[in-house]
């Protein structure tokens, strides 16, 4: 049995101080290379974004406060300029990716804190806490969630939502290495996550490089084998959660709840409260990023389709708050009646 890969290097970092630069690792490069991205233009950050160098909410949203920065470094404003300055960088890093509502949050921040005070000192400084709320969010939410893993039993996941996808151990990730930390012994399928294979490339090398068991599951085979009653726990990770409990999440979560309400499996979501966004009542006010259509119709940039046939590239679908079990955030489980439950955990994270 070969040993597993070498430990990853960080998702995103910063290195050095208010003149240095943003780090990414490429995650369009995984798991074959190990490419850091240097960036020093909030154009660089965009692209990233757009290319999906950087994804997966948390993770973009540390990402954008940093190309922040960037952004307002580049035209060194003075006095209260900055504050001008600062909201049309964020008004283009909103528009890189429309479904993560943390993007929306950290970039929220950003503004308000040059709001404040109209200083590229203090947007470095809100940008560098965004970082490490990210990371003490991710912990939590392993911490809280851990008790879900059950030992000997089969957990199915969905897309990325590990350490590559937050600043932290992850989102769902975060509570399968907690278990595992813990001695709990499991194994995990990962849906391969069609059409960029995030499950097959991501999850299944973050899993494998913590010793973790995983198998590659092909997406269209996840709810027979729901329905054989092989996977005893599905736990996935969310974009944006409306108020009610809606939550959107890569394409091809919806069906995995369907498969689990109709077999009695738990169906679990895992999110930080930055998700959670509290001015959309429900999801279908959720916006759904639909993408170039040539992610469907070539692969590794080769034609898969006739000549002439296009293809519809939904990135996101939305899951009702019916299906969903419970809720892993970092200030605790939420159980049904999710919409009283939501309420009550923004109430308290403030």
């Amino acid at each position: 049995m070969s040993s597993p890969p070498t430990p990853l290097p960080p998702t995103i970092r910063w290195v050095g101080e208010l003149d240095g630069h943003l780090e990414l690792l490429d995650q369009t490069r995984l798991p074959a290379a190990r490419e850091l991205l240097q960036l020093n233009t909030v154009d660089g950050v965009l692209d990233a974004i757009l290319r999906l160098s950087v994804r997966g909410a948390p993770a973009i949203g540390v990402a954008a406060a940093y190309g922040m920065v960037l952004g307002v470094r580049a035209l060194n404003p003075l006095g209260s300029a900055v504050v001008g300055v600062a909201r049309d960088v964020s008004a283009r890093l909103l528009a890189a990716r429309p479904t993560a509502v943390n993007l929306r949050w950290a970039i929220d921040r950003c503004v308000t804190a040059v709001v404040a005070e109209p200083s590229l000192l203090r947007l470095f400084r809100e940008a560098c806490s965004i970082h490490a709320d990210e990371e003490a969010m991710a912990r939590s939410i392993g911490e809280h969630g851990k008790a879900l893993i059950k030992p000997d039993t089969t957990v199915l996941t969905h897309c990325n939502t590990g350490r590559l996808a937050t600043a932290g151990d992850g989102t769902a990730l975060s509570v399968l290495f907690a278990a595992w930390r813990d001695g709990v012994r499991f194994r995990v399928l990962a849906n391969e996550t069609r059409p960029l294979l995030q499950g097959a490339r991501l999850t299944a090398l973050e899993l494998h490089t913590a010793g973790i068991p995983v198998d590659v599951v092909v997406d269209g085979a996840a709810a027979g084998l729901i329905a054989k009653g092989e996977v005893q726990l599905v736990i996935v990770g969310a974009d944006r959660i409306a108020r009610n409990g809606d939550f959107a999440n890569k394409v091809g979560t919806y069906p995995l709840a369907l498969a689990c309400a109709a077999n009695q499996v738990p169906f679990y979501v895992a999110a930080p409260v930055s998700t959670f966004d509290m001015q959309l009542p429900d999801g279908r006010s959720i916006p759904i990023e639909e993408r170039d259509a040539k992610e469907v119709t070539s692969f590794a940039g080769h034609p898969v389709t006739p000549p002439g046939v296009g293809a519809r590239n939904p990135a996101f679908d939305v899951t009702p708050t019916r299906l969903v079990t419970g809720i892993v955030t970092d200030v605790g489980i939420l159980r049904g009646p999710l919409a009283p439950a939501i309420k009550t955990a923004m109430a308290d994270s403030r």
